[in-house]
């Protein structure tokens, strides 16, 4: 739909102006903006899903795991560890993932939620397989959350799943969070969410004001920012919703990231005060959300001292972990209005489905192959000469098929800090292929000043997964070595790494190596 111009951008985007981004007649805008007013259709849906849980729970399912990627991952794992809740997620196919969330697991206690927009996500499908087996084939066990007339909502009622959610389909798995996709696991893990849709409901209404409006002109400023060339926009998010940018970097991400232009989300960075001349480069933009209540004061000490450096801050407050719902729609208001800014569709993800490819291409092969999935590791001193006279506006992509882990992320934090002290660049960091829902679309389609390490790290079994030819091992190297190949066939750096032993241990050896 396109409206007469005259109006402001806000009251474009409300009225669903679509010539705003490039349509109409532009696929995945006119039916992607059903974010708009998804919080006030919640609010009237939430006594429903609340009786819901209840009746789960009455029956002895007091255990929740997501199983899902993305947008239908990130947006629950940020509100269950805001809040406190019992939430475990699997968004992994290494297979000492898989097999730590069986062992974590009380299984005839636990709802299954499965969770795919398109429905057909070959790692949530291939989970539910490995969970229904295990389960015994009970059905009543499984909570299905897609868009109506997806094959997962065919696949539930064939086996008898305990009730399926349907999604707007107007929303992109990105900016699905203040749905049933975020909602509905977060809800069974026990997080209160009317305050988080209250909160949301109310910054709707202030992204509605012509003068004063907050997600217009933090949209517009980072535009803005980003065509100037401060594309890398840092989170410092105080407790306790510091996990804050697990979500808001898919949104970032994969909206902005496409036709070469885009802005960089850093989150997780272990950022400290700018001791170091040209530490942090002159390609940033820093965001911090400080808590009202018990300010982190290392946070703050160190944004002053990035901002005495000259450094952009965007200074912000959050009320605890209902604010979430608030910082939620602002942000997605934000990057809508940076689509518009860096004339982009923000809605679209025309790279994400290269790297899909590319594993699909790699399976096949290894089905015709017997020596299954390979390729090529570099030396670890390539890493050293990928580091070598790098410096902004370039930043540092480290992707890891490996299992989470805390430790695993403290090594990798040093990793960081070191790249960040000799070179300037902003670093990343995600585990594969969780990123590929998410960074993984700004990596080809952004701009090009990505410098890429992949690191994989294969623990001692495998698992099997039930009607595949492909276990979780084959089709984990699968999905590293697809995204290789995309990243080679966009021109960008990458250096591929084997982790031996213990993986935490094998990354403090290159961070030596570095130091």
């Amino acid at each position: 739909m396109s409206v007469e111009q005259g109006l402001t951008t806000s009251e474009r985007v409300w009225a669903r102006d679509e010539s705003l981004w490039g349509g109409p007649g532009v696929p995945e805008i006119g039916n992607r903006l059903g974010w708009l007013d998804i919080a006030d259709r919640m609010a009237e849906a939430l006594p429903d899903l609340e009786a819901f849980v209840a009746a789960v729970h009455a029956d002895g399912l007091t255990n929740t795991v997501l199983l899902g990627m993305g947008g239908s991952s990130l947006g629950p794992e940020v509100l269950n560890l805001s809040f406190g809740g019992k939430l475990s997620m699997l968004d992994s196919t290494d297979p000492a993932a898989v097999l730590g969330t069986v062992s974590a697991a009380d299984l005839p206690k636990t709802i299954f939620v499965v969770s795919s927009k398109s429905g057909g996500t070959i790692e949530t499908l291939s989970h539910f397989k490995h969970f229904y087996e295990l389960t015994g084939g009970n059905g009543a066990q499984f909570v299905a959350v897609t868009d109506p007339g997806s094959p997962l909502e065919s696949l539930a009622d064939e086996k008898g799943f305990r009730r399926v959610f349907q999604a707007d389909p107007n929303i992109g798995g990105r900016y699905s969070v203040l749905s049933y996709f975020g909602l509905v696991p977060a809800a069974l893990a026990g997080v209160p969410l009317r305050g988080v849709l209250e909160s949301a409901i109310d910054a709707a209404k202030s992204c509605r004001l012509i003068d004063g409006n907050p997600g217009l002109l933090l949209g517009e400023k980072l535009g803005e920012l980003s065509l100037a060339g401060r594309d890398k926009l840092t989170f410092i998010v105080d407790a306790p919703i510091d996990s804050y940018g697990l979500w808001v970097e898919q949104l970032i991400a994969e909206s902005t990231g496409k036709h070469g232009k885009g802005v960089l989300p850093v989150a997780g960075e272990p950022i400290t005060p700018p001791d170091l001349t040209g530490e942090y480069g002159v390609d940033r933009v820093f965001v911090h959300i400080a808590d009202a209540a018990n300010p982190d004061g290392d946070n703050a000490a160190t944004v002053d001292a990035l901002e005495q450096r000259g450094q952009p801050v965007f200074r912000m407050t959050s009320g605890g972990p209902d604010d979430l719902g608030r910082f939620m729609f602002l942000f997605e208001f934000a990057v809508a209005v940076i689509g518009h800014v860096l004339e982009i569709n923000p809605f679209d993800q025309p790279n994400v489905q290269e790297a899909k490819d590319a594993t699909q291409r790699v399976l096949a092969a290894a089905a015709a192959s017997a020596d299954g999935v390979t390729a090529p590791f570099d030396d670890p001193i390539a890493l050293n000469t990928l580091v070598a006279g790098a410096g902004p506006p370039t930043y540092f992509a480290i992707m890891s098929y490996s299992q989470p882990d805390p430790a695993f992320d403290a090594a990798i934090d040093d990793l960081r800090r070191v790249i960040r002290a000799k070179t300037g660049s902003a670093t990343t960091f995600g585990y594969g292929p969780r990123f590929l829902h998410s960074t993984g679309q700004l990596h080809k389609g952004g701009p090009p000043e990505g410098s890429f390490v992949q690191l994989v790290h294969d623990g001692p079994e495998d698992v099997p997964i039930p009607g595949e030819s492909f276990s979780f091992k084959t089709l984990k190297h699968a999905q590293a070595i697809g995204d290789l190949e995309a990243l080679k066939q966009h021109g960008r750096p990458v250096v591929r790494l084997k982790l031996s032993g213990d993986p935490a241990q094998a990354v403090r050896d290159l961070t030596a190596s570095l130091d």
